[in-house]
């Protein structure tokens, strides 16, 4: 279960970052109203409008996989491992001392030989 953690800790580092790149890479909603003036080119890498559905889209996956990610590890972290208490339940049998052997029962009618 540590390696599923390490992993979504990855993924959620490197979605993270990916989440931040795309939106510095956005262009703002007032660079349209340039760009329709004629101050500015419209037209880029991805074509006059395929770059803010482009970005927009994987800004949108990147941060769902963040989101899923966060959750994941909330979940793995609030699992604990519930130990047996002292009040389980559960003790360990006590052993009791082993009785002395009983000395054979001396017959009344003879008198006791000392030792």
């Amino acid at each position: 279960m540590e390696w599923f953690k390490t992993l979504l800790i990855v993924l959620q580092v490197i979605s993270g970052l990916a989440v931040i790149l795309l939106v510095l890479l956005q262009q703002g909603k007032g660079a349209d109203m340039g760009a329709a003036f004629g101050s500015g080119s419209s037209g880029s890498v991805f074509g006059a409008s395929g770059s803010a559905n482009f970005l927009s889209h994987t800004t949108a996956i990147f941060a769902a996989i963040f989101f899923i990610c966060t959750l994941g590890i909330t979940w793995i972290g609030n699992k604990k491992e519930v130990s047996p208490g002292v009040l389980s339940g559960t003790v360990a049998p006590v052993v009791a001392p082993a009785p002395e052997p009983i000395a054979p029962a001396q017959d009344p009618s003879k008198p006791a030989v000392p030792k």
